[in-house]
C-alpha cells in the first residue's frame, strides 16, 4: 500500500482512468465496468478495479489541482507500477471558439505553476502528454464517430481570480480553455517514463457564462468516459 492509496499490490490495473471527482470514479465502476471491486476509500478517494470488455481497468480520482493529483499519480505510478493514466474531466472555454459539450485530447499543457521545477527539475512552462496514449485516443475518436479536439490546455493553480481577462500564458500558447490538473500529470509522467493523456469536455464558457447544468452533466460526459474507456483497453 501507498500513504494514500489503500489498495494492496496488484489491485491496480496497468491503465488508470483518472476524474477528478471520487464519485464519478464510483459512477463509471458502477456503470461502465464488470466485476468492478472498491479497492481503496482512503481520505474519501475512491479507487476501483473491474472489467470493461474483459480487459482489466482501474479508475479512481485525482482531487483537484496539481499537488494532489501530484501526489495520486506518482504513487499510482510508482507503488503501483500503472503504466498509463488517461486524465478524464471538465474545463472552461476563454472563448467562444469552443462549445458546450465539446471534447478535448490535450496535446499540451501550459502553467505558470512552479510544480514541475520543484519537484523534477522540469523548467518548461508548456509540457506535451507523454508516450502513446494521446494518438491512441485520436483513433478512437475516429472509430468512435466522436470528434475530439486536439488543443493545448492552460492548467491554472487558480480556479477564483481577480483579473477576468484571458491569462498571458494562455495566450501565448494558443490555450483556448483552463483546467488544473494536466500540467502535473504531464510532469509527473515525463519524470518517471511513463504514459500520460488527459482528455476533458467542455462544461462552461467563461465569457457568455454559460454551463452545463448540474442535472445534464452526467449524460453529457458519458461520450469522453466511453472514448477514456475505448481507448485505455486499446492501450493494454
Amino acid at each position: 500500500m501507498s500513504i494514500h492509496i489503500s489498495a494492496k499490490k496488484g489491485e491496480i490495473a496497468k491503465v488508470v482512468l483518472q476524474p477528478g471527482d471520487p464519485l464519478r470514479a464510483q459512477y463509471i465502476a458502477e456503470n461502465y465496468l464488470e466485476n468492478a471491486k472498491l479497492v481503496s476509500k482512503t481520505r474519501g478517494i475512491f479507487y476501483y478495479t473491474g472489467l470493461y470488455k474483459g480487459k482489466e481497468i482501474t479508475v479512481g480520482a485525482s482531487g483537484m489541482g496539481f499537488p494532489s493529483i501530484g501526489i495520486y499519480s506518482f504513487e499510482l505510478f510508482t507503488e503501483y507500477e500503472v503504466d498509463t493514466i488517461i486524465r478524464i474531466g471538465t474545463c472552461g472555454a476563454y472563448n467562444t471558439d469552443l462549445k458546450l459539450f465539446d471534447i478535448l485530447n490535450i496535446d499540451k499543457a501550459a502553467s505558470e505553476s512552479t510544480y514541475a521545477k520543484y519537484a523534477w527539475g522540469i523548467e518548461e512552462e508548456i509540457l506535451s502528454h507523454q508516450g502513446n496514449i494521446f494518438n491512441t485516443i485520436n483513433e478512437t475518436a475516429k472509430d468512435l464517430s466522436l470528434n475530439a479536439k486536439a488543443i493545448n490546455i492552460h492548467s491554472s493553480d487558480i480556479f477564483y481570480r481577480k483579473d477576468p481577462a484571458t491569462p498571458e500564458i494562455a495566450t501565448k500558447y494558443n490555450c483556448p480553455a483552463v483546467e488544473m490538473e494536466a500540467f502535473g500529470l504531464f510532469a509527473n509522467a515525463q519524470h518517471l517514463g511513463k504514459n500520460a493523456a488527459t482528455i476533458l469536455t467542455v462544461t462552461d464558457i467563461i465569457p457568455t457564462h454559460e454551463k452545463i447544468s448540474a442535472d445534464e452533466r452526467e449524460k453529457a460526459l458519458n461520450p469522453m468516459m466511453e472514448l477514456a474507456l475505448e481507448s485505455a483497453i486499446k492501450s493494454l
